[in-house]
């Protein structure tokens, strides 16, 4: 399978790390202090530290029956975007998901009315992009991609702002972060293509979009396995769950290491603005433009003595 990033119209790309202390950086570290098992643990007494996992007090509107949250999941955590603590590397056998169920009505959108592409699954700066960045304007409709069950909807001022993550019946959750208001609350059922928020750059983010994972028992997939972006769709109707999708980690996670702390962790966020030079661009308009000096953008791209259509300027 070959994905081909498309050309898109967008003018700023922004290269955005979370701060080391937010959701978005907790949310990829696997140091489980006890082996899962969703067969046999019983994870109503179960803590993670001091946290507990399973909120018995929970209940959820399931196919007009009222259920126990932790009789529906064997893990309910409405704070941390991963509690499960797997790595996906581990897996010894594949997992076939079926996505969409017509029979049961259960069917498959997409998070926006259009998709254009402004980051991928993939380094930026010293750390990996867990999601893939979709361009909107602030107060767009963002909507889940699937039926499911709101497990978190809260803030996170260090990396994904306004934030929610529904967890869906075909096994995976989805996050759709960076919007200027959530509409669902925790424990909310949702339908595929239903409103849950309107886009915006809340977060660690300096433009409006949508950044959306997608991740089973918190590993993060590229979406764009999943999704034709470009073509606005679904790639397939089912889709296979391997230890091979998580061979990035080890450059992901080996690439942070040496880097900012001594504990490997990078010390601080790093952000990079690049502008897409245009037909009729000048040096001193683009300098006016993002308030910063001419000297500042010639000190940054020391190899663009013109600026030539195509070609990105870095900002800062």
């Amino acid at each position: 399978m070959r994905y081909v990033r498309p050309d898109t119209t967008t003018v700023i790309e922004t290269e955005e790390l979370p701060d080391d202390n937010s959701d978005a950086a907790k949310s990829i570290y696997f140091n489980p202090a006890k082996t899962l098992s969703i067969v046999s643990e019983d994870t109503s007494t179960l803590n993670n530290g001091s946290q507990e996992i399973v909120e018995m007090s929970e209940e959820v509107l399931i196919d007009s029956s009222w259920v126990k949250v932790a009789g529906y999941y064997s893990i309910w955590d409405t704070h941390s975007v991963n509690p499960y603590r797997v790595d996906g590397r581990s897996y010894r056998d594949s997992l076939k998901l079926k996505l969409t169920d017509p029979p049961r009505q259960r069917y498959a959108k997409m998070p926006l009315v259009k998709t254009p592409i402004t980051s991928g699954f993939s380094f930026r700066g010293y750390r990996w992009h867990y999601g893939m960045d979709l361009d909107l304007e602030t107060g767009d409709s963002v909507k889940s991609v699937f039926d499911g069950v709101v497990r978190i909807s809260a803030w996170d001022g260090g990396g994904y702002g306004n934030y929610i993550l529904v967890r869906h019946y075909n096994g995976l959750e989805t996050i759709y972060g960076h919007l200027s208001k959530a509409l669902v609350s925790v424990g909310t059922f949702v339908k595929a293509g239903q409103l849950i928020g309107y886009g915006g750059s809340t977060g660690r983010s300096t433009g409006s979009h949508l950044h959306f994972e997608v991740r089973y028992q918190g590993n993060p997939i590229n979406p764009a396995l999943m999704y034709d972006f470009p073509d606005y769709k679904l790639r397939k109707d089912n889709f296979t769950i391997t230890s091979q999708l998580f061979n990035y980690y080890s450059r992901a996670l080996g690439r942070g290491r040496g880097r900012g702390s001594r504990s490997g962790r990078p010390s601080r966020a790093r952000q990079v603005v690049t502008h897409n030079v245009r037909s009729g661009d000048t040096m001193s308009e683009v300098a006016q433009r993002y308030g910063v000096r001419i000297s500042t953008l010639k000190k940054l791209n020391p190899s663009m003595k013109t600026l030539q259509p195509g070609r990105k300027l870095r900002i800062k």
